[in-house]
């Protein structure tokens, strides 16, 4: 098997300011989030022979403010969701085709391009390194990619995301007796981890008695079950892995990674509530000796609080429907409990940045860089995982 993300590291990581209804270009954002990245990895903009990006701010236009030249904007690895263009830097420098290669996410509340309607993210072009992977027919219909069956979901009625993945968590509140308040305590959690993170939006203390009472959204999802909007940009530089000895900070080794752009669609998995972070995640445990037992942290994707619970499940860290009780009391995923999760807040409460926050806050906790609210004592492992629905990304870090 080709482990070639082996042969990678993140050398650097750069974030810009965040905040809501900014009204700060998306340019500027982007250019203060990739200089801190590039010194960061102790590298000059002429160093940078590879850019990477998730199809926010041009890869183009970074490069030409940067002055960097012969940059390669194309690279591939099959299937990472969100996480695509991190994967397919990491193959670039295993295959020597770069050195070190930048890669950012940029995201504005106003005149971004975060899809706001169901028509749009039908229509929003898929991230250009990505390859959507079809099921097989099962005789009874035709095969479903990734995005198939949202006009289904809206003829339905069900016209965000919030809706379809509301699905999913009744599905398995029915299934397996998970319960609201179980999912109240991923969203007390990150909060209580952002109140040590300057950069995030709400920091506030939150109860489970201001959970329970915000409004509703989609049954059973009320608003602090949902992500929060940001004007922002992160990003990280992925490096060939023997520049190690010359990084300025502890360099992040890629242990293994999993990608999925899930066949069946939204709902027509035969394993539903399930979605592709299962496959995504079997796929990176199948690429290291390394074992669930064997992380320190874990850094899961929130967009809605059931997505980190069915990441929990699906990386093997909880049995199908354990989730729920494992997060119980926030006891074990506490910053100094058996699994510190989301430790800057996650979306939930620090803001949606599409998963680079969290890819971000791994690699600071793993340098012991996190200040405030690092975990101790520092951890080696970690997982950053991305995505839902028919979509999902994750990597296995080490330091």
């Amino acid at each position: 098997m080709d482990y070639f993300e082996k042969d990678a590291i993140l050398s650097g990581i750069g974030i810009s300011r965040i905040g809501r209804r900014t009204g700060i270009p998306g340019i500027e954002l982007t250019l203060e989030a990739v200089r801190a990245a590039i010194a960061d990895a102790g590298l000059k903009p002429a160093d940078i022979d590879g850019v990477g990006t998730l199809g926010d701010t041009p890869a183009a236009e970074v490069a030409a403010a940067l002055q960097i030249s012969d940059a390669d904007f194309g690279f591939g690895f099959d299937s990472g969701g969100l996480l695509t263009p991190v994967m397919s830097a990491c193959r670039a420098v295993a295959e020597k085709r770069a050195r070190h290669v930048l890669v950012y996410r940029t995201v504005q509340m106003i005149g971004g391009t975060v899809p706001t309607s169901p028509s749009a993210a039908a229509n929003t072009p898929r991230p250009a390194l990505a390859r959507i992977v079809e099921s097989p027919t099962d005789g009874e219909r035709p095969a479903i990619g990734p995005m198939d069956d949202v006009a289904d979901l809206v003829a339905a009625h069900a016209y965000s995301a919030a809706n379809w993945l509301a699905l999913n968590c009744r599905r398995h509140m029915d299934m397996y007796g998970t319960t609201k308040e179980q999912l109240g305590w991923l969203a007390i959690n990150s909060r209580r981890n952002a109140a040590l993170n300057p950069l995030a939006v709400y920091r506030d203390p939150m109860t489970m008695a201001d959970y329970l009472a915000a409004r509703p959204v989609s049954t059973p999802f009320g608003l602090l079950d949902c992500d929060v909007p940001v004007d922002g940009s992160i990003a990280v530089v992925v490096s060939a892995a023997d520049y190690a000895r010359d990084c300025p900070h502890r360099p992040v080794a890629v242990e293994a990674i999993g990608g999925a752009d899930g066949a069946g669609g939204w709902f027509h998995r035969a394993d539903y509530p399930k979605m592709a972070s299962a496959d995504a995640a079997a796929q990176m445990w199948s690429r290291t000796e390394l074992k669930p037992a064997d992380l320190d942290l874990a850094e899961l994707y929130d967009g809605f609080t059931f997505l980190t619970l069915a990441w929990l499940e699906a990386l093997r860290i909880c049995g199908d429907g354990e989730a729920g009780p494992f997060i119980e009391g926030a006891e074990r995923i506490a910053r100094d409990g058996m699994l510190p999760l989301n430790t800057y807040g996650g979306q939930l409460s620090a803001g949606r940045m599409h998963g680079y926050w969290l890819l971000h806050e791994a690699c600071l906790q793993l340098r012991g860089e996190a200040g405030a609210r690092q975990v101790g004592p520092r951890p080696e492992v970690a997982v950053a995982a991305v995505g839902g629905g028919p979509i999902a990304g994750c990597m296995l870090l080490t330091c």
